[in-house]
């Protein structure tokens, strides 16, 4: 029905069958096809026959009318689901709680001046949260720490944009703790369950005979760290972080034997995203440079 409609919106503009099929490259016995095939579509003449050459009839005026805006809604739909199109509406990120630091402004702010049609929403959970929401079309992308070797569960896509490790920390002034027995009896500074990395250090504590006494469960790194460096806990951070925010005096890696925890930074999705294709694609590309200058000046 849309390329009857786009004939008849096409006869209104050029006044005649003849002229229309001229700017649609058919002959006018097309033209004149399409229109009685969309007279009977709708049950009711769009044309007054009465006068030669025959003309829109106040219906068929109205028919025109929204035709056109039908017409512009389609070729919208197209451009939403063309890759090759400007990335335009809305854009969703999920951002893991691990990532949700200040400078996640500087992809953002890129993907902005590149893309100014499209507009940004952000919305920061677990990764396992974050997985569902995917699943469920209600987010495009999602920022996320995964331990090495693991991925987003199918069908989402996994691509990896960092790595980095692990580390065990507690502060300088604290007892030292470098051994598993000594770890299981400190108090540990963590983030809440549904963290996979939380997961697997508890996994690796488990099977050397441990059990950490977990006396804070807090989503923000700053504030972790800020506990451990006080003396209150024992934490888990990745290497890069621990780096770039606490100077080396106060706060020291704990090794124990065995322990090995490393990390990927990876944007998971859930299929093609048509006109946000190329959004993606740039956010993935300034994280991985967010990464790469973050080890650089780390």
């Amino acid at each position: 029905m849309l390329d009857d409609l786009r004939a008849l919106v096409e006869f209104a503009q050029a006044g005649s069958i003849a002229a229309a099929a001229n700017r649609l490259f058919r002959t006018p016995s097309a033209i004149t096809r399409q229109v009685q095939r969309l007279e009977s579509g709708l049950g009711a003449e769009l044309l007054d026959r009465s006068v030669k050459p025959p003309r829109l009839n106040p219906l068929g005026a109205k028919v025109v009318e929204q035709a056109r805006d039908l017409l512009q809604r389609a070729e919208g739909l197209k451009s939403l689901a063309s890759s090759v199109s400007e990335p335009a509406g809305l854009f969703r990120i999920g951002v893991a709680h691990a990532l949700a630091e200040d400078n996640l402004l500087l992809p953002l702010q890129a993907l902005s001046r590149r893309y100014p049609k499209i507009r940004l929403r952000l919305l920061s959970e677990l990764t396992g949260d974050l997985f569902d929401r995917l699943l469920a079309g209600e987010l495009d992308v999602a920022a996320v720490l995964l331990p090495e070797g693991k991925a987003a569960p199918l069908p989402l896509t996994t691509h990896i944009v960092a790595t980095d490790r692990m580390e065990i920390v507690e502060a300088t002034k604290a007892e030292p703790s470098d051994d598993w027995k000594s770890l299981g009896v400190a108090p540990w500074v963590l983030n809440p369950p549904g963290c996979m990395l939380r997961a697997s250090l508890l996994d690796q504590m488990d099977r050397a005979g441990s059990v950490p006494n977990i006396t804070a469960e807090i989503h923000n790194m700053h504030l972790q760290l800020a506990f451990v460096r006080s003396g209150y806990g024992v934490g888990l951070l990745p290497a890069r972080f621990v780096a770039l925010h606490s100077p080396a005096d106060t706060i020291r890696a704990v090794r124990p034997p065995g322990f090995a925890l490393h990390m990927t930074v990876a944007i998971v999705r859930a299929g093609p995203l048509g006109a946000l294709e190329r959004a993606a694609e740039l956010l993935e590309h300034e994280l991985r440079r967010l990464f790469r200058s973050d080890a650089l000046h780390a």
